[in-house]
């Protein structure tokens, strides 16, 4: 079933049972993907540009929820934090540290990476592998730890 399937069904099912912040969110995210879909001038997104997608979107909330605890704005962070619950769902399953550790590891073989100048190199063959199923702030972190 592909995700925009997996949205509508979940998006009926919160109307039933009148589940507004559930309905809210399915609603957005699908308006992401109607608008990516206009810009790319596709009927269909691919799998990828999906998740991609998905993971705008949930960055932009994890963003916006540091704000708001910065602001002190208790009531957003709560909103938020049950907006970011309901997007994670969509996700695909997050890879645990020791398989991140493994793939940066092997990247950083790959590429012949030897100091933090060749961060980019690195980051630039992990990233499209671990789409979606690693915090790039993670992965980042990750990988600067090994090349120190």
């Amino acid at each position: 079933m592909s995700l925009l399937d997996r949205l509508n069904q979940d998006m009926k099912q919160a109307m039933r049972n009148k589940d507004k912040d559930r309905l809210t969110v399915i609603r957005m995210v699908k308006a992401s993907m109607q608008n990516e879909a206009i810009k790319l001038n596709k009927s269909e997104l691919s799998e990828e540009e999906e998740l991609t997608i998905l993971s705008r979107e949930l960055k932009q909330r994890k963003d916006s929820l540091q704000e708001f605890k910065n602001a002190d704005r208790s009531d957003l962070v709560d909103k938020l934090q049950a907006e970011i619950v309901i997007v994670n769902e969509y996700m695909p399953e997050q890879l645990s540290d020791e398989e991140l550790l493994a793939i940066i590891n092997h990247a950083i073989e790959e590429t012949g990476a030897s100091s933090k100048a060749d961060m980019g190199k690195v980051m630039a063959a992990i990233m499209p592998k671990v789409k979606g199923k690693a915090d790039g702030s993670l992965v980042n972190k990750l990988v600067q730890q090994q090349l120190s």
